[in-house]
């Protein structure tokens, strides 16, 4: 009997349990392989004991439209950089990589699918150069990964973002004020323009564009007259002013390497209240609601070809590569591209073109 280890790392995603389904069930028709999942990414195969559970169709049976993922994850550590504490209470890393090599062949492991981003990613081709049989499967709801269309759980993000907004409208309206809604996204805009643009926002402000305050307010003070009016705003947490950084803190989390982000939407209405403007404001930060809950029809499709196809990738030995969906196909792409440059929203992309279209403001003059 053959075995493949499934894992889901970095932040948790709407479609992880529909990718493990969708593997699970490919496999299931080969009759000579079985799945296993590591719990908590690679932990699960470095803890001592080892903790990894087998997946066979009863374990995997109606979680396509469950949030989450049933072998958990984690965005802490790896085993390029597993933290340890050291004799005076600091902590520090090693690379437990060869170690973990030598686990998977004595758990007879035949292939890994890493199911995650681009943190993910980085760690599957670090581990197929050190001849692990490898493939990645992309996730993120930022979908910030240039060599597929689109990841799953980005659609269900956007429409969560979209059905906050469609609720803040009608509050925003009665009571005559500017809202601010600050979406998650890190360096890339997608989230908040897809959401402005569904939700009708005034003002959109991403990553890639960096703002100019007084072009905020002039926007949102052409919304009221007389003091009677309301404007929808939607921030990005990587949103920055021209001549400012990115609002951030650098994560006391051990292990925990990424800037956490978030919050720049109270520095924004802090900033147009210094430029004038005369409104009631307030603010709502969605956070993680965005990557929890059941995942959109679309992502469940979507996801489910990525596991089948990735299983499918396993059986023709196609390692080192990721699962890509490019329009209308699911193909293989190495991993070196993957994770080569970041998919950022550029000025010539026809979403920007169509938010000017609607005179949604992008916090600039462009």
């Amino acid at each position: 009997m053959k075995r493949a280890l499934v894992l889901t790392g970095g932040g948790d995603c709407p479609g992880l349990n529909a990718v493990i389904r969708a593997i699970v069930k490919r496999a299931a028709q080969e009759k000579d392989w079985e799945i296993v999942g590591s719990i908590q990414a690679f932990n699960g195969v470095l803890w001592e004991p080892t903790q990894i559970k087998v997946l066979d169709q009863q374990a995997v049976r109606g979680i396509h439209y469950q949030g989450g993922t049933i072998i958990e994850t984690t965005n802490k550590g790896g085993p390029f950089a597993w933290p340890i504490k050291d004799n005076d209470g600091n902590w520090s890393t090693v690379d437990r990589s060869d170690e973990m090599l030598r686990k998977l062949q004595l758990l007879g492991i035949d292939a890994v699918i890493n199911i995650g981003g681009d943190g993910s990613q980085k760690i599957s081709q670090q581990l197929f150069e050190k001849g692990l049989n490898i493939i990645g499967v992309p996730k993120t709801i930022d979908n910030d990964l240039s060599a597929t269309d689109s990841t799953f759980g980005y659609q269900t993000a956007v429409e969560i973002a979209t059905e906050a907004l469609d609720k803040l409208v009608t509050t925003a309206a009665s009571h005559n004020r500017v809202f601010g809604m600050e979406v998650m996204g890190r360096y890339a805009g997608w989230i908040a323009l897809n959401a402005a643009i569904a939700g009708g926002a005034d003002v959109c402000l991403i990553p890639e564009i960096p703002y100019d305050i007084e072009v905020v307010k002039e926007k949102l003070e052409s919304r009221f007259y007389k003091d009677r009016g309301f404007g929808i705003m939607v921030v990005s947490e990587g949103a920055r002013p021209k001549k400012g950084k990115m609002h951030f803190e650098k994560s006391s989390e051990v292990g925990y390497e990424n800037l956490k982000l978030g919050g720049v939407v109270h520095q924004v209405l802090r900033e147009l209240k210094d430029a004038g403007l005369k409104v009631d404001m307030r603010d709502v930060i969605l956070g993680h609601l965005q990557r929890g809950g059941i995942p959109t029809a679309y992502d469940r499709v979507l996801a489910a070809q990525f596991g089948v196809k990735a299983f499918e990738m396993v059986l023709e030995k196609e390692f080192g590569k990721m699962v890509s969906y490019r329009h209308p196909n699911i193909v293989a792409v190495p991993l070196k591209e993957a994770i080569g440059k970041p998919n950022l929203v550029t000025l010539d992309n026809r979403i920007i073109q169509t938010a000017k279209g609607l005179d949604i403001s992008l916090g600039a003059d462009i």
